[in-house]
């Protein structure tokens, strides 16, 4: 059961929790006395009783819990806290002054998502190595088995929403992101996302240059962690300080190289900018400089190779998106690297 209970008859305090429930996404149920609280008492998340009914609640001897509070419309009563010890409440709380710090705690209640989400970051070793293509492809086989979204932080990128066809669909985007405040949850924000199925996107607008604000980033990167059980993140070669704030919230980073000379010396930059992070590794496109090679050059090792796959350009004007064929050669790579990484996270 994921609704919390609220306890209370008093119209105006009900009202003001209904709201603050509304803004987390939740549904409660409500009990206008203390009897009919009792048959959802232990199985709710989270219960509220109202400062009108708590001293009856306590005469009723309900079974000691966690998550119970009082909430008061307005000053708090000080023979409440008698009260509160009585029914073994953890907190007497007075709104509006609270409002936020339930709205979040509501909020959390919410999120269906994982115990533990895989986030993983994509980033080109040099310019034009495909990166973002890879990254929507991560996504795209992601989203066969789970929640998956694609997450740009690339704000001069082509927008991971154009190239997995979705810039036309409705849903909330940086620009949007950066105008609220507060906690989201990751149900919310996976049901406000432009998506198709089970992937989702996070991108800009069409236009001008995006830009990305620290605040929003991080909200929407713990939000998408708990809303969705692969989150792939599409990152800029530099960038903000908080691009490496983000790779450092990355279970693996991979950087998609091209086996050329100077594909080869622009990832060994990378990998050095980079040496400090372990979670670091390859991912080849097309053919040349021997994988080993590329290893040894980087210090770096390769966790998936690709060809060059045919009619990229066409599927993804389509609107297609890079993955048609689960036998292609994105396809292919993208599931042997989530398969690599869920190797690795249960060996770890």
């Amino acid at each position: 059961m994921t609704a919390p209970l609220i306890v209370t008859r008093d119209e105006t305090l009900l009202d003001e929790l209904l709201r603050l429930a509304a803004a987390a996404g939740v549904t409660p149920e409500v009990a206008r006395d203390s009897g009919a609280a009792l048959r959802s008492w232990n199985a709710a998340p989270l219960v509220l009783v109202g400062v009108d009914v708590a001293d009856e609640t306590a005469r009723l001897a309900p079974a000691r819990r966690a998550a119970v509070h009082i909430v008061s419309w307005g000053p708090v009563p000080h023979e409440m806290f008698r009260t509160a010890l009585a029914l073994g409440a953890e907190s007497v709380t007075e709104l509006p002054r609270s409002d936020t710090w339930l709205t979040e705690t509501l909020t959390d209640l919410g999120d269906t998502a994982p115990s533990r989400s895989l986030v993983l970051g994509v980033v080109g070793g040099s310019g034009g190595a495909g990166a973002t293509t890879f990254a929507c492809a991560l996504g795209q086989v992601a989203a066969r088995t789970g929640h998956a979204v694609v997450v740009d932080c690339d704000p001069l990128g082509p927008g991971v929403d154009r190239v997995l066809g979705l810039e036309t669909h409705d849903g909330f985007r940086w620009d949007a992101l950066c105008q609220t405040t507060g906690r989201l949850s990751g149900r919310a924000l996976r049901e406000a996302l432009p998506r198709r199925g089970s992937l989702g996107v996070l991108s800009w607008y069409s236009g001008g240059p995006g830009s990305l604000q620290a605040f929003a980033v991080r909200e929407a990167l713990s939000a998408a962690s708990r809303g969705h059980d692969v989150v792939v993140v599409d990152l800029p070669r530099s960038g903000p300080p908080v691009v490496e704030e983000v790779m450092s919230r990355c279970d693996l980073v991979l950087a998609v190289v091209v086996p050329t000379v100077a594909g080869v010396a622009s990832a060994a930059r990378l990998a050095a900018r980079l040496e400090s992070r372990p979670q670091l590794r390859l991912v080849v496109r097309g053919s040349g400089i021997d994988p080993r090679h590329l290893t040894r050059a980087t210090g770096v090792p390769v966790i998936a190779e690709m060809a060059d796959q045919r009619g990229l350009a066409e599927a993804i004007d389509l609107g297609l998106g890079p993955v048609r064929s689960p036998r292609g050669q994105l396809g292919r790579a993208a599931a042997d690297v989530l398969q690599r990484v869920s190797v690795m996270g249960h060996a770890a």
